[in-house]
């Protein structure tokens, strides 16, 4: 989907660095339900099972082989990478093959934000290509309770794999642990657990989205002037990490001054009221950063409807070009930045069949092919962070080029 020519990239082709990272995860509450649905990922016909000609022909669209270009390059493949052959769904880089009839629980960080729909709905899509399954399965609520019912009942339909963003970086261990005792194989996205005998795909560097947000907000307000950030869940890895890298960042800027920080627990409700919050207790508020769909949404949304604010509040952070062309069309924002989360669903979904699949074992430097996304290497483990993926440098959205962009 990254394939205008007009459209900037932050960061280097070849960047590899592995660090923490996360998600942009939805709806609040302080308690939630769990709630699963099951996807058979259109069993394909012996025909299409037999071949990934589904991933070769999704790979003709524009916005699928940019993004496939995007990616491959920002983990920088080999020269001799080239896509699965027709033929057989083989990790081509190993020799192993792909099993059919695999069962994976995607467990996002909440069933109900439009985000993680559609990362999971790449999930689906990448074991469809592979004739296997794919259960959904959630709370409501942003929080690691919500998620380990889905975990038990991963455990008890004997799921190979379970695809999960944390809600909390520790409370999901002991529950994972019970999970790979009893032989499922654990892959985290959007947002890393600290839980040993994991593989995390991480959607784009750390530091880089971190500092990037910093970048763009002071280049449109002068790099002056008071500034905030409305992030989501106070637990969330990624962006407790972004938050971190924003920070080191500012100090580059000496009259840019962070004056606070508050959690809408990617709620819109709750974004909503701590954004009033704000807005009285800083006045002269120049700047928002919200790293997540649902915070700037909210923030853009009150922006349009007080025109008062334009011109004296600016608004980036991390947003859904679905969500957020209103907003710019208009000039409520100037541009924001995010990746393609169906992409980071399908490489994890690609990822817990080729572990479930003994494709590749997850250590670093093993290697496997992720369909139309082509090859991947394993990163080593750097800081806190275990052996991970990196999907790609995120993406700038203006006027330029939003509407060339559907997620």
């Amino acid at each position: 989907m990254f394939h205008s020519s007009r459209a900037r990239r932050l960061g280097s082709a070849a960047l590899v660095v592995s660090t923490m990272s996360m998600g942009l995860a939805a709806c609040g509450s302080s308690s939630g339900s769990s709630a699963s649905t099951s996807s058979s990922a259109a069993a394909p016909t012996s025909a299409a099972a037999a071949a990934p000609t589904s991933a070769a022909a999704a790979a003709t669209s524009a916005a699928a082989t940019s993004a496939a270009a995007a990616t491959s390059a920002a983990t920088a493949p080999s020269a001799s990478a080239v896509a699965p052959s027709a033929g057989a769904t083989s990790g081509a880089a190993t020799g192993g093959t792909f099993k059919k009839g695999l069962k994976v629980y995607f467990i996002p960080k909440d069933t109900q934000n439009p985000y993680e729909v559609i990362a999971d709905n790449g999930g689906k899509a990448a074991l469809a290509e592979l004739g296997g399954t794919v259960t959904v399965s959630s709370g409501t609520a942003d929080t690691a309770a919500a998620q380990i019912p889905s975990i038990q009942a991963a455990i008890q339909q004997k799921a190979d794999a379970i695809v999960i963003a944390g809600n909390d970086p520790s409370a999901l261990c002991p529950s994972l642990a019970q999970a790979v005792t009893a032989g499922i194989k654990i892959v985290s996205f959007d947002s890393d657990v600290t839980c040993p005998n994991h593989l995390f795909i991480n959607q784009a560097n750390t530091e880089q989205i971190g500092t990037s947000e910093v970048d763009l907000l002071a280049k449109q307000i002068g790099s002056k002037g008071d500034i905030a950030i409305l992030s989501a869940a106070a637990t969330a890895t990624n962006q407790n990490a972004w938050i971190g890298y924003m920070k080191q960042e500012l100090k580059k800027f000496p009259n840019m001054k962070l004056v606070d920080t508050v959690y809408g627990n990617d709620d819109p409700a709750t974004s909503l009221t701590v954004l009033q919050g704000l807005l009285t207790n800083h006045p002269n508020l120049r700047g928002i950063i919200s790293p997540t769909t649902v915070g700037i949404k909210t923030v853009a949304q009150y922006l349009q409807k007080h025109p008062a604010l334009k011109g004296k509040l600016t608004l980036t952070g991390l947003g859904l070009p679905s969500d957020m062309k209103p907003y710019i069309h208009d000039g409520t924002v100037e541009s924001f930045e995010l990746w393609n989360p169906k992409d980071l669903g399908y490489l994890a979904g690609y990822a817990a069949a080729g572990l479930a699949s003994g494709v590749f074992d997850g250590s670093a430097g093993s290697k496997f092919t992720a369909g139309r996304l082509k090859d991947y290497t394993v990163l080593p483990a750097a800081g806190t962070t275990g052996p991970s993926l990196l999907l790609g440098p995120p993406q700038v959205f203006d006027k330029s080029n939003v509407d060339q962009f559907n997620f």
